[in-house]
């Protein structure tokens, strides 16, 4: 690609934007999905009885341990509701084959 170039995009009714060609970020194709997407999976390291809290704490960045302290907290006070969804997770969510 060549660096220098001047490539203008129609923006339809906006008026037209001069960019780079291949500029510093490239195309949006170029964009590697395997490294930006992270997926929802059951802990086989992080794990106290099926890795669902451990896998939900690695998909939002938290402590697995605070989950847990939230999920034993809304099963006290949401009489059981939690437990169901705990057990949909597991047997939904798929295992991580990362060990």
């Amino acid at each position: 690609m060549t660096q220098g170039r001047q490539v203008r995009v129609c923006s339809g009714p906006l008026p037209d934007v001069a960019g780079a060609a291949g500029g510093e970020y490239g195309r949006m194709n170029d964009i590697d999905t395997a490294k930006t997407k992270t997926r929802l999976r059951r802990s086989t390291n992080d794990r106290m009885v099926a890795g669902v809290c451990g896998g939900w704490a690695k998909l939002l960045g938290v402590d697995a341990a605070l989950l847990r302290i939230l999920l034993v907290a809304a099963t006290i006070l949401g009489v059981g509701t939690p437990v169901l969804i705990y057990a949909a997770c597991w047997i939904l969510m798929p295992e991580d084959a990362a060990a």
